[in-house]
């Protein structure tokens, strides 16, 4: 390992390899921060490029630099206008935006920063110390597993649920799922509750659903309440607050030290990615605070600001384990890096760590010097950034509406989805005044076509739902889903009696 990693050092410090880095994270920022886009469809674009520059060291330290230079500047549009145009970064808006709708932008920017920088740096140590070993970990999970680990990403509902609003949260759960059933099924390829719409077939797209539940609502709601649009006391437009204190540091640290290594490992495992290490964070850490913390999340809680933020940043570290290791991409965008790969003739697999070390250990090397070079970038831009915020109300709504509508055309490039957008946009509006969470419709509808696919192969594997009990580890997740699913439910009743005894006397 000392070998590969002067190995590393002496190819990642290269004048080429430094640009390479630096480009990719300033490229992979900058998309992040608008929604819509996402690393996917940019590095798609980017591979032709890629292939030109010749090292393939190079070319996929590019690559690897707008992957997660996109996660982590995904986190601006969630937390500044409530539009996560990455499902990494949907989890991030929970407590993102009402800490920037309270005039602490800056501060939450900050966090975030922090917070992602930590995630990634961690991953790449843990990527370098253990990637070797983790490879026979991710080759247990099977399609059981992965299914049953589904179910443990499913069972978050009740961390966005608020008090007494588990029936809801469990009811747009199933919505979600619901809506994932739409367009081809993933057995056997058939259009399926389409209602004869040609549009549907490939099913929703879930940059327009993200928007429909997110962003177009509030830019409703600051039409229908002006009071709810940003603070604007501060006439010079300076964004304050941007240091933490020592007290908050203090509380967002065991956070970032958690959901690194929880982060890093849910990378690892092919198929389950950062969307889930930051729905899972998000939910481990709000079960596990305390019942004065709990109250905050949602409500703009550093805690749950940094635990997707810091999660989704190590996923993405982790997610290279299969992909370079293994040769299995866990996600759409480690698949088009695995594309890049095999254009670049470079067979990722067992031997890579082998047959090209120098490639390996240059990739993982990078990534230090990516999550410094991305916090580099992003602590001094954020006041810059967080000024967004302080543009009045009446051109802050058409600036939501502008990146809403074009995050929903550009990712399915179809103007139906403008139509979807808007219908789903009213319903997700009244939903939202009725008081039901809408995060968990995300939660299913991700989860959904994954779920069902892995569900249906297990079935067929072992003629029935035996799997469950024969396969030790399905159940134990499952026993794990059904625990994050009772105890606040448990919580919930014993504080209630709490106060009801509380009250008699």
């Amino acid at each position: 390992m000392i070998e590969g990693i002067l190995l590393g050092l002496s190819a990642a410090f290269s004048p080429i390899n430094i640009l390479m880095v630096i480009g990719g994270c300033l490229i992979g920022t900058f998309i992040g921060m608008l929604p819509g886009l996402g690393p996917m469809s940019i590095i798609a674009i980017m591979i032709p490029i890629a292939i030109t520059i010749g090292d393939p060291s190079a070319a996929l330290i590019l690559l690897a630099g707008v992957y997660y230079g996109a996660i982590f500047g995904g986190s601006t549009s969630s937390i500044l206008i409530n539009a996560p145009g990455v499902s990494a970064t949907v989890a991030t808006s929970f407590d993102g935006f009402p800490l920037a709708s309270q005039g602490k932008a800056g501060k939450a920017l900050t966090v975030a920063a922090i917070a992602s920088f930590a995630g990634g740096t961690f991953g790449a140590i843990l990527l370098m110390i253990f990637a070797p070993a983790l490879v026979t970990v991710a080759l247990l999970f099977h399609s059981a597993e992965y299914f049953a680990l589904m179910v443990v990403g499913l069972s978050a509902i009740a961390a966005f649920a608020g008090s007494g609003q588990i029936a809801k949260a469990l009811m747009m759960t199933l919505l979600g799922l619901i809506m994932a059933t739409v367009g081809e099924g993933v057995l056997f390829n058939l259009p399926r509750f389409t209602m004869g719409i040609q549009d549907f077939q490939t099913g929703f797209g879930f940059i327009t659903l993200a928007m429909a539940m997110f962003a177009l609502p509030e830019a409703i709601f600051l039409v229908l309440d002006p009071k709810r649009s940003q603070k604007k006391g501060d006439s010079s437009g300076e964004i304050k607050g941007l240091r933490l204190t020592k007290r908050e540091a203090r509380l967002i640290a065991p956070v970032i030290g958690r959901q690194s290594i929880q982060g890093f490992l849910i990378g690892v495992l092919p198929g389950a990615g950062a969307t889930i290490s930051s729905f899972l964070g998000y939910a481990v850490e709000r079960n596990i605070a305390s019942k004065e913390e709990q109250k905050e999340f949602g409500k703009g809680s550093l805690k749950g600001l940094a635990a997707p933020e810091c999660a989704n940043n190590a996923a993405v570290t982790g997610s290279f384990v299969p992909l370079l290791t293994l040769g299995i991409p866990g996600s759409g965008t480690t698949a088009i890096l695995l594309g890049a790969l095999i254009a670049l003739n470079v067979a990722p697999g067992p031997r890579l760590m082998i047959d090209n070390p120098s490639i390996f250990w240059a990739v993982i090397i990078s990534m230090y010097l990516g999550n410094v070079v991305l916090l580099i970038l992003n602590l001094p831009l954020i006041p810059y950034i967080a000024k967004v915020l302080s543009v009045p109300r009446n051109y802050l709504i058409p600036f939501i509406l502008f990146f809403t509508l074009m995050g929903a055309y550009i990712g399915q490039n179809n103007a139906t989805e403008l139509i979807i957008l808007t219908g789903m946009g009213v319903i997700a509006t009244a939903l939202r005044m009725a008081g039901y969470p809408l995060a968990p419709v995300l939660i299913g509808f991700i989860l959904g076509s994954m779920l069902e696919d892995n569900f249906a192969r297990s079935m067929q594997l072992y003629d029935g739902p035996a799997f469950i009990i024969e396969r030790p580890m399905t159940l134990a997740l499952l026993a794990i889903a059904v625990i994050l699913i009772v105890l606040p439910s448990l919580r919930a009743r014993r504080a209630e009696k709490a106060s009801k005894d509380s009250s008699v006397d």
